[in-house]
């Protein structure tokens, strides 16, 4: 008999490495494979049309009880190849005992692979039972008392309930090594041989790899009984659904990756790290620059790791960063990138990590991100499998600035296709005036705001947790101020297309999630500020708040306010540094323009715009022009709080903006001016309130001379 190893060369040398491309409509359907009615059954409710080529090249073969070694990549299909067999043919159902093993390398992967074996098997009434450490022992014991006949299981915990006694493996007669590589590499190896050991000698098995190194050679060679191998990936593992790309790493990582994030704009990725203390700093990071992130590490409690995949399964969680061992598992169809934050240090694990996308013959894209001193691991790469990488340069400021702005325009050219005739008038009068440019930056900028574009486009998505998280009553939208009047929030963030400052914190709806860094991690700006007691890992924890600082600076009590712009006053309000006058249009305004019927509105609606951007001194503006009282709270621009915020929140609080003379938002407080009488009002009505995802304490200001 050939040996193992020889025998696999000989299969390389035959095999082709992949079926050639073959049009869909041609592509053979499910009965080529000779199911029973229950199991096609099942297939055809999973919408399974056509197998894959593992599929169809190891059903015959397993069905007739020969010992495999299955060579396929990521993403084929490999879980309903040994499934299908194992519930149509191998398993018998009237038998309630364990009759076959499934051995994998995570909690996470078992449970996948119970998920679509009792599909599969829904309708023959075959018990399929994960058994992994983390979860209730009791529990499992339950399940193999009541006539378990398929176990998937962690090595770990499988052989933990041999020597309890409390699995029988005298029934078995199929083992399945799934991610058999995987499972070798991470040092399962001992814990393999002991629990092969115990089960009984007529014993057909079944190994399923990506890859197939010499440690499962040996395995196969030493344990096996003349083995037939079938290889579907062989030196092409890199297949042509999956398009790679390398980024050179100049040193700060961290934000190369934001760089590389806007330039490729995934719609979802897995984002990999060499270590677990990566895993978080690197989803804080992407939190605070807005994205919906999250980490996924062996740190995690098991309820917090099924969460997290829960959330990513449903598309909820877009971008996800773990490690190799926790990424076993992950069935995601949608995802349209793998990154390597961190590159592999052994090809292996290049080709686990991007065999999550490109999946059931989607279109998927492998983007690394390669230091110095890991351009011998992507040396090796191209050598082992002829992968071959496209180096890609680092987008410029400028570049990531354009393509923003061309989306915008573009996002802006499918929102507007059809003008009326009146508003294209208007248009070529306005193009004419000698301030159009600012006039059309400012009502640009009044729309992007009232769009919600005025911050990162990730950040205006929902954060998985919220998804999950029972509906809170919304409170409603403070009365609009008229059109050349509206004041823009104190807090306001640039608008879309921008990008973002280093520390940026992103506004209510990201991902809120503690962090627990190392101390190795610890920034200047971390030793600066205050300790407090670590909150809650749930976003739906409100945790201690900050303790009040003092204030820098704040209107003196009893300050008289300008009213706001009527249509007989001037009034003025800033931004940025930079301040603009309000006026309203007279009688002399209109005096002189065309006669009705032409089109008399648009000279005056130009003046007026003309004058709302037009610069002057500062002010500030505010409904109340009496005598005011001062709040302060502890919410600032740090948690993504707006004026409009405040406002919602001081209409619940029964106070009205007619009453509410300014709003000052700070780095980490703000301060509220109301009419005098009302302060109590304020302090009850919003203490207790949550605003961008923070629990609001409020309290009088100081008077301003305390405070100095």
């Amino acid at each position: 008999m050939l040996s193992a190893q020889s025998e696999f060369i000989s299969a390389m040398a035959i095999a082709p490495a992949s079926d050639p491309e073959t049009p869909k409509e041609e592509q053979p359907t499910f009965d080529v494979i000779p199911l029973t009615a229950e199991v096609k059954s099942a297939v055809a409710e999973l919408g399974y049309v056509h197998p894959t080529p593992v599929q169809r090249a190891v059903f015959d073969s397993a069905a007739r009880g020969k010992d495999l070694v299955v060579q396929a990549r990521t993403g084929t299909g490999k879980t309903a190849a040994f499934g299908l067999p194992l519930v149509d043919r191998l398993v018998k159902r009237k038998v309630k005992a364990v009759q076959s093993l499934i051995l994998v390398p995570t909690r996470e992967l078992a449970l996948q692979v119970t998920r679509e074996l009792s599909a599969l098997g829904k309708n023959t009434g075959i018990s399929v039972l994960p058994i992994y450490g983390g979860a209730p022992m009791l529990r499992q014991i339950e399940g193999l008392k009541e006539g378990a006949q398929i176990v998937v299981g962690t090595p770990g915990r499988v052989l933990d309930h041999l020597r309890r006694k409390t699995l029988d493996p005298s029934k078995i007669r199929i083992l399945v090594l799934d991610e058999c590589d995987e499972m070798l590499s991470m040092g399962f190896l001992p814990q393999i041989l002991e629990i092969w050991n115990q089960l009984p000698k007529e014993l057909q098995v079944l190994l399923f790899s990506a890859t197939v190194p010499k440690p499962v050679l040996r395995v196969a060679d030493s344990r096996l009984r003349e083995p037939e191998f079938i290889t579907l990936s062989g030196d092409q593992i890199g297949a042509l659904e999956i398009a790679h790309f390398v980024y050179i790493s100049q040193g700060d990582k961290l934000q190369e990756l934001l760089r590389i994030l806007k330039s490729e704009a995934p719609e979802s990725a897995i984002i990999f790290c060499n270590t677990r203390d990566d895993t978080q700093r690197v989803a804080v990071e992407l939190q605070r620059a807005g994205y919906n992130a999250d980490w996924l590490n062996a740190d995690l409690s098991q309820k917090e790791r099924e969460a997290v995949m829960l959330a990513t399964r449903e598309e909820r969680l877009p971008f996800l960063v773990c490690t190799d061992v926790a990424a076993r598992g992950i069935d995601i169809s949608h995802l349209t990138h793998v990154i390597n934050f961190d590159f592999p240090e052994a090809t292996e694990q290049y080709v686990h990590r991007t065999g999550r996308t490109g999946r059931a013959g989607r279109m998927g894209t492998a983007i690394s991100l390669v230091s110095p001193a890991s351009i011998g691991n992507l040396y090796y790469l191209r050598l082992e499998y002829k992968i071959h990488p496209i180096e890609r340069q680092l987008p410029s400021d400028r570049e990531l600035r354009t393509r923003a702005e061309t989306d915008t325009v573009l996002q802006l050219a499918g929102r507007f296709q059809t003008p009326r005739e009146t508003e294209r008038s208007l248009v070529q009068r306005l193009l004419t005036h000698e301030k159009a440019e600012a006039i059309i930056a400012g009502l640009l900028r009044e729309h992007l705001q009232s769009a919600g574009a005025d911050t990162p486009a990730p950040a205006r998505a929902k954060s998985w947790r919220q998804a999950a998280a029972p509906a809170v009553p919304v409170l409603a939208p403070a009365p609009a101020l008229p059109r050349m009047a509206q004041m823009p929030p104190a807090g306001h963030i640039p608008p879309a297309g921008s990008v973002p400052p280093a520390g940026h914190i992103p506004p209510a709806g990201s991902v809120t999630r503690p962090v627990r860094r190392s101390s190795r991690e610890a920034t200047s700006a971390d030793l600066e500020r205050p300790k407090r007691e670590r909150p809650s890992r749930h976003a739906s924890d409100a945790g201690p708040e900050r303790p009040p600082t003092e204030p820098r600076e704040s209107e003196p009590q009893g300050a008289q306010r300008p009213r706001r712009p009527t249509r007989s006053a001037a009034s003025n309000f800033s931004e940025e540094g930079i301040s603009y006058q309000v006026r309203d249009i007279s009688a002399d305004d209109l005096a002189g323009l065309e006669p009705q019927g032409t089109v008399p509105i648009e000279v005056p609606v130009v003046a007026a715009a003309a004058a709302a951007f037009t610069p002057s001194s500062p002010s500030a503006s505010g409904g109340w022009d009496g005598p005011v009282d001062e709040a302060f709270i502890n919410v600032g621009r740090d948690d993504g709080i707006r004026t409009s915020d405040l406002h919602q929140a001081l209409s619940t609080a029964g106070v009205s903006q007619d009453d509410t003379a300014y709003v000052r938002i700070r780095q980490r407080h703000t301060f509220i001016g109301v009419r005098q009488g009302l302060l109590d009002q304020v302090v009850s009505g919003l203490s207790g309130q949550t605003i961008a995802q923070r629990a609001v304490e409020a309290q009088p200001a100081r008077p301003r001379q305390a405070r100095r």
